[in-house]
């Protein structure tokens, strides 16, 4: 698959992530000119000044990695990411609103999406699909694209199972091509990589993105 490094995120979310890590991240990013990063808040500014020109989204998360604050505060948190340097925003939707049966996702997600646009950022809205039947699944994307989503997101990394190829084959049944979808948790290896784009995924989140690429060149050299 020809320009598999313009599908991935690198990742890097860890409570015990230090400044060296982010480093690395950056390197890397450089180095195989992956099409975005995600990292906390708290390193998005430092993120986005080391990477300057390059062509190279910074991305951070909002909510992470329940949900469960308040509109306000994601608000605020949005805000703030945007004012740092961040180009996207991954949101963890009200997944208790949802679950509760309440309309109140919809709101919110529409309120963000505004900020974002209004900025010209993207939103991305995490689902977290672990916790969704299929039915639930095609209710979650369809108020994400709604509520003017750019991307609907399928994992935290938080929930017991992350990204699964019957999920995505199933939101990209649901979305219109305008609505990306990104699969995340524990993408770990080229060959699931490759299955979740198959299957219609536009954005690959992953800590292992480099060891993609590493596998990448590997089968190269064994052709």
């Amino acid at each position: 698959m020809n320009n598999l490094n313009r599908y991935l995120e690198s990742t890097l979310l860890k409570p015990t992530m230090t400044d060296k890590d982010v480093d690395l991240l950056v390197a890397d990013a450089m180095e195989e000119q992956f099409v975005g990063v995600c990292v906390p808040s708290f390193w998005v500014k430092k993120v986005k000044r080391e990477l300057k020109d390059q062509d190279i989204q910074v991305a951070t998360v909002i909510g992470f990695p329940f949900g469960f604050e308040d509109t306000a505060a994601k608000v605020a948190e949005t805000r703030e990411a945007i004012k740092q340097g961040a180009d996207e925003l991954d949101l963890v939707w009200s997944q208790t609103a949802f679950h509760s049966g309440m309309g109140w996702p919809k709101i919110e997600i529409a309120q963000i999406a505004k900020i974002c646009h209004a900025e010209e950022r993207s939103l991305k809205v995490i689902i977290e699909t672990a916790y969704l039947n299929p039915q639930k699944i095609r209710e979650a994307c369809l108020i994400c694209q709604d509520a003017g989503a750019d991307f609907v997101k399928t994992s935290t990394g938080y929930a017991p199972t992350g990204a699964k190829v019957e999920d995505i084959l199933l939101m990209r049944e649901i979305l219109p091509s305008t609505v990306g979808i990104k699969a995340s948790g524990g993408i770990k290896t080229l060959d699931f990589a490759k299955e979740l784009i198959s299957a219609g995924a536009d954005r690959i989140g992953t800590s292992s993105a480099k060891a993609i690429m590493d596998a990448v060149r590997a089968q190269s050299r064994l052709k």
